[in-house]
């Protein structure tokens, strides 16, 4: 299943927190044509270091499938950013 929503929780460094709420699909829609293009861009990579296309194709579609519900959390002195995958 491919996540829907992205939640990116930043603390500042005042303490006070911003939360966003990012849908999947529509900015997949807005960034579709730089999509095709990091596509072409792996199809030659994978060309190039004689990687298997579909191997790679599945690999990736593997971890997408595994996302959702993953949490990453980043801290870097008083600033954190942590983001969740629904």
């Amino acid at each position: 299943m491919i996540p829907q929503l992205v939640t990116v929780r930043h603390r500042r460094r005042n303490g006070r927190s911003l939360r966003l709420y990012v849908p999947v699909v529509p900015v997949l829609l807005v960034l579709s044509p730089l999509l095709l293009l990091g596509v072409l861009a792996g199809l030659v990579a994978c060309l190039v270091f004689r990687v298997s296309p579909t191997g790679a194709l599945r690999g990736t579609g593997r971890l997408l499938w595994a996302l959702p519900g993953t949490r990453i959390e980043i801290e870097q002195g008083r600033t954190a950013v942590l983001v969740s995958v629904r």
